[in-house]
């Protein structure tokens, strides 16, 4: 009997467990102009083992990412992909990675803000 309930209880347990671990989609703004950006974009984010979905839209500029939160967040992936040349709302990509973009993936830089500090993300 006690085997029984002790079984019932850790089916119940890790059934919850697998309700509160939910990935979160998040949209953001990221800057390219091409399909060589947006595969650069979309793998910059996935490489970061919290994200398991990335698609970056070329004509929005908005990136729809699905993570998981208790591994990783939004400011962990937009750094990640200001790393590789793409500025965001909230990072700035140095100069020398920019510089170093294809001419067909440059975008123009004049008009771009200082980045934010980080918000708390509004879940889609």
């Amino acid at each position: 009997m006690k085997t029984k309930v002790l079984s019932l209880v850790t089916i119940f347990l890790l059934g919850t467990m697998v309700v509160f671990a939910k990935d979160k989609k998040v949209e953001f703004l990221v800057n390219g102009k091409c399909e060589m950006c947006e595969k650069r974009i979309e793998m910059a984010a996935l490489a970061d083992s919290g994200v398991s979905k990335a698609d970056w839209n070329k004509e929005t500029k908005m990136i729809t990412v699905t993570l998981d939160d208790s591994k990783t967040d939004l400011d962990k992936v937009g750094a990640a992909i200001a790393k590789v040349g793409h500025d965001t709302k909230t990072h700035k990509a140095s100069d020398e990675t920019y510089n170093n973009l294809p001419d067909c993936c440059k975008y123009d830089r004049s008009n771009l803000k200082a980045p934010e500090k980080q918000k708390k993300y509004e879940h889609k």
